[in-house]
């Protein structure tokens, strides 16, 4: 006869949130099982961040984050801080330095975030079981039942840290959208976030020559009807490639673009590029303005453009229209790479079913959905480690 194993918390998914919420209920005295599909726990932390992990943001705030409920992130950012979690890599020793922007990043490999949440988990008395999918969650009448190839496992609570679909080869799936779902949970449709545009072929013949070529620029999501507040911009680099853009300043604004959009595109933010051409004594040709281009752009890029957006004469009026456009330049993506080379998901479970204080289901108490599950999408640059460990955070304190 088989033994029914039960626990206070099943944690599904070893990513980010789900290290980080096992180890916290460990901690506070549950009794807790944290079951992970792969071979490995912490695979995407891994390669995040260039393999050195952009493990928060120092500036961090509610506005760095694109959900269909902006106030939900509030409660649990407020609750477990950017600088709670420094405290901890502090005290496993773990060296650390900041880039830009207010990013952290660790000295050494992602690998030292890792082995820190793993050994906060041994600590804590976790089990942990890998290469144990998860088949389906079900309500009885004291928990959960988890069911899985293997068997059959009882919880009081289930915490969902199943991720997204992004990056598919590092084993992603929407396990944790089907969960919801069986439960009548609403999901926000899933889309590709921080992800490279894709040119259409006759852009690409127009474009992609170029790869490889960078400028700093301002790209900002072009506002929605009825919008009550204006769009982000990102004041960054954006790097064309072979097959369309990418870049920081691309890939932030990817999260706010849908399919058919335009995007706008700054080239020289914060200069009047031409305004010397507008005096009476300066010569006005292609030279000209190409020369004044290339202290923004790239020679090639400089040339590119111009030839592609050439001013219909030399009058004031057309020189001032050319100047326009290089601060707004219009540009209306084919797609994007998709969730191949996308860094997170955006959408996911529905906000709008979730207590923001405790990340549980409001019709199924004692059923959690945290980290890039849940439609909350940061910003690039640590924003969503952030969420991953206060959402982890907020969970296990409720549980």
């Amino acid at each position: 006869m088989s033994t029914i194993e039960n626990y206070d918390v099943i944690v599904l998914g070893a990513g980010a949130a789900g290290l980080f919420c096992a180890a916290q209920a460990g901690a506070r005295g549950k009794r807790v099982l944290l079951l992970e599909s792969g071979e490995r726990t912490g695979r995407k932390i891994l390669i995040s961040g260039g393999g050195r992990c952009n493990f928060t943001n120092t500036g961090t705030r509610p506005a760095n984050y694109l959900s269909e409920n902006p106030h939900f992130s509030k409660s649990a950012l407020a609750r477990y801080t950017p600088r709670d979690f420094i405290a901890l890599v502090e005290k496993h020793g773990i060296a650390y330095h900041e880039k830009t922007l207010g990013q952290l990043f660790c000295d050494g490999g992602a690998h030292v975030i890792v082995t820190m949440l793993e050994t906060e988990c041994r600590e804590a008395g976790v089990e942990t079981r890998l290469r144990t999918p998860v088949e389906r969650v079900e309500k009885t009448d004291d928990g959960f039942a988890v069911t899985t190839p293997s068997g059959v496992l009882h919880a009081k609570a289930v915490v969902v840290a199943t991720g997204g679909l992004s990056i598919p080869k590092m084993g992603a799936t929407g396990v944790g959208y089907d969960i919801a779902r069986s439960f009548g949970l609403n999901i926000v449709e899933p889309r590709p976030g921080l992800v490279p545009f894709t040119f259409s072929e006759a852009e690409a013949e127009r474009w992609s020559d170029l790869s490889g070529l960078s400028a700093e620029v301002v790209a900002t999501a072009n506002p929605k009807k009825k919008q009550r507040t204006p769009p982000p911009t990102f004041r960054e680099k954006l790097l064309i490639t072979h097959r369309g853009l990418s870049g920081p300043a691309v890939l932030q604004i990817s999260s706010y673009w849908r399919q058919g959009e335009a995007v706008t595109i700054d080239l020289a933010p914060g200069y009047e590029v031409f305004l010397h051409m507008l005096e009476p004594t300066t010569r006005r040709d292609e030279t000209t303005m190409l020369n004044l281009l290339r202290d923004h752009l790239p020679t090639r890029f400089a040339e590119r453009w111009l030839t592609e957006n050439p001013p219909t004469d030399w009058k004031n009026t057309s020189i001032q229209r050319t100047e326009a456009l290089v601060h707004a330049w219009p540009v209306t993506p084919a797609g994007t790479e998709g969730y191949a080379k996308a860094e997170v998901t955006a959408g996911g479970v529905s906000t709008a079913e979730l207590d923001s204080t405790t990340m549980q289901a409001k019709r199924v108490p004692g059923l959690a959905f945290i980290g890039e599950v849940v439609d909350v999408t940061g910003w690039l640059g640590g924003y969503n480690f952030q969420w991953a460990w206060a959402s982890a955070f907020a969970a296990a304190a409720a549980l």
